[in-house]
């Protein structure tokens, strides 16, 4: 989730600033912190931080040196107990903006419509590990099902085991990404490592798909293919739409995050990479030890904001480590990661005086 009204707000200042309107820097200042509500809400909750796979394009790959935890169940009801899903009136008001503002239709089957229309709304339920390697998943998906908090996760569908995930599917699982980077398995692990696939992968959604039908499932299968601008991509992704046609599934391409990584700058069709990053005034991210970092790109944990175990969300999120983090947003301080580590323009960057 993230806090709609703040984007609602925010959206013609931050318009302006990316047309280069010369505001000044106190008055940017005041109105995000106006903007921002003093009700914390949570993008993600980062369940587990393990993952069997090594991704060409993450971090995690070579740089994360924090340990494997998994987030316990007495942590998460702690930070779920603190939330709350948006009315429907809310969400009406939502929808009705993104087709003004974005002219995106809610039936649309790309990027931006998944970026507007399913992430605001739920707890994404990843971070730098792969759900499907915590146990306690599907207890969680019914804790967040029982507060009527829509609960999604991207994940590798090499790790899929059946009655696990129609466990999740019985539990109330909104939404289930499932990332497909080929038809072809050497490419694929070529891609994100020797542990993925597609042939296996390919067979167990087709079953789950099935299940879901059969059941009534609620949930929600999404795939999706990360543009990484490789030879022809296009025509892969041509093949995976096609190995999926006449399903019931939702399928897109997504823009590659994390450029920085690899030093590259191919560009992006996201609506969330191209504006400036609004985390520090929108949303909270909470890693698998219970802590908040400064959001869910922080791979190692190095900005710390608070720690759940220890302190409320709404005193985490009004306190003094925050507001030294929004801060460092206008000031564009060298020593913040989100300066070096990251694709997205900070506000301070499009302050001109």
């Amino acid at each position: 989730m993230f806090d709609i009204h703040f984007y609602m707000k925010v959206h013609d200042l931050k318009y302006k600033l990316m047309e280069g309107d010369p505001i000044e820097r106190q008055n940017v200042i005041k109105s995000l912190e106006e903007f921002r509500s003093k009700k914390p809400i949570v993008y993600n909750i980062e369940t587990t931080n393990a993952c069997n796979m090594k991704c060409e394009m993450c971090p995690r790959t070579t740089m994360m040196t924090r340990s494997i935890e998994h987030m316990d169940m007495d942590t998460f009801k702690k930070v779920v107990d603190q939330l709350e899903p948006f009315s429907d009136d809310e969400w009406i008001e939502w929808e009705n903006f993104v087709e003004k503002k974005y002219d995106i239709s809610k039936f649309d089957m790309i990027e931006n419509n998944f970026f507007l229309y399913i992430i605001p709304k739920v707890i994404v339920l990843h971070g730098y590990g792969d759900p499907l390697l915590d146990k306690g998943m599907a207890g969680k998906i019914e804790l967040l099902n029982d507060r009527k908090i829509p609960s999604y996760f991207s994940c590798n569908p090499a790790n899929i085991k059946i009655d696990e995930t129609i466990e999740m599917f019985k539990n109330g699982l909104d939404y289930i990404k499932y990332s497909i980077e080929s038809i072809d398995d050497i490419r694929h692990k070529e891609i994100r490592g020797k542990a993925s696939n597609f042939t296996d992968s390919y067979k167990k959604i087709l079953q789950l798909i099935d299940i879901k039908n059969k059941h009534s499932y609620k949930t929600s299968i999404i795939i999706t293919m990360l543009n990484l601008n490789k030879h022809s991509q296009l025509e892969e992704f041509a093949k995976l739409r096609n190995a999926f046609k006449g399903m019931d599934v939702y399928v897109y391409m997504k823009s590659q995050d994390q450029q920085w990584y690899q030093n590259e700058n191919k560009g992006t069709d996201s609506i969330h990479w191209l504006e400036p990053c609004q985390f520090p005034w929108s949303s909270m991210t909470i890693k698998s030890d219970g802590k908040a970092a400064m959001c869910v790109e922080d791979y190692n944990n190095e900005i710390i904001l608070g720690d759940t175990n220890l302190e409320s969300l709404y005193n985490i999120w009004n306190g003094e480590k925050y507001k030294m983090f929004r801060e460092d947003h206008y000031k564009m301080n060298h020593h913040m990661k989100c300066t070096e580590h990251c694709d997205m323009q900070l506000f301070g960057s499009l302050i001109v005086n």
